[in-house]
């Protein structure tokens, strides 16, 4: 496994846009190994859909953002991370957000205007270092400030090794810390069972081990993302999804410079000072 602390002949991280159709099938590729290999997820893709991908009607709509390792010898190696992001308009072609089908987002619709979403979001298994993440996270932000959008939106997955136990602790944890306020709040169209024991065991209960959050949405968190509700049931991906959202505004300011770049990142600062009564 890679990791931030190897130096011989490391690798440099580029990222990109897919433009082509062979760019989208590697993401697919990417994702099948991960969701369904791995995780073991029951995939349904599209009639038509070549085996060995992970598809679905969204893609067509979505910007595909891709990650490489680009050895200085022999030049860029297969995909090793990979997001797509959905921006508001794409979404009004899509017909919503993938979001929307797991979520009542009425709450969200004045701010879907300036929302993207973000989804899809897999690393190699050989390549989980947090450098991957930031190389994906950075191009996010340019995206973002590119195309004037100040919302993100999406769902953060947990295995459901344990058939939801420690999903609903983290859960009843995280509420009491990082949940938005209750204009934002959301409604999982299938929702986690809550179990009572999960709730008592979260308030503190000193001989059960508390749940430590998933790398990603550790990262997340720390970002400044706040939890929109509590987890829809994932059927098919054998996870509990945890909705979040990320204003611009709530980015740590530790994140912004690497996120959005020095010039940038200053200006961010500045315009959303200037824009913070209007933001929840």
């Amino acid at each position: 496994m890679h990791t931030d602390t190897d130096t011989a002949a490391a690798p440099v991280l580029q990222t990109r846009w897919a433009d082509c159709e062979e760019d989208v099938r590697d993401a697919q590729r990417l994702r099948y190994r991960v969701f369904a290999q791995e995780m073991g997820a029951h995939l349904t893709p599209p009639q038509g859909t070549p085996s060995g991908l992970d598809a679905d009607r969204f893609d067509a709509f979505c910007d595909h953002l891709l990650v490489r390792a680009v050895d200085p010898v022999h030049g860029p190696g297969a995909l090793i991370g990979t997001y797509r992001v959905l921006t508001p308009e794409a979404a009004v072609r899509a017909g919503g957000f993938y979001t929307d089908t797991e979520f009542d987002l009425a709450p969200l619709a004045p701010l879907r205007g300036r929302a993207l979403e973000l989804g899809r979001s897999c690393v190699d298994a050989q390549w989980r270092s947090g450098s991957v993440i930031m190389a994906l996270w950075a191009a996010l932000g340019q995206y973002m400030v590119r195309h004037r959008l100040d919302t993100m939106i999406g769902c953060a997955s947990i295995g459901l090794d344990d058939p939801g136990t420690s999903a609903a602790q983290l859960w009843h944890r995280l509420r009491g810390t990082h949940l938005v306020e209750q204009r934002w709040r959301v409604a999982p169209r299938i929702a986690l069972p809550l179990h009572t024991q999960a709730h008592a065991d979260a308030q503190g209960d000193a001989t059960v081990p508390c749940p430590q959050a998933p790398p990603l949405i550790k990262g997340y968190l720390r970002c400044g993302a706040r939890l929109l509700g509590p987890p829809a049931l994932d059927v098919a991906f054998n996870t509990a999804d945890l909705p979040l959202m990320l204003r611009m505004h709530d980015v740590a300011p530790r994140y912004r410079q690497h996120f959005f770049g020095t010039t940038l990142g200053m200006n961010l600062g500045l315009n959303l000072g200037m824009n913070q009564g209007m933001s929840a």
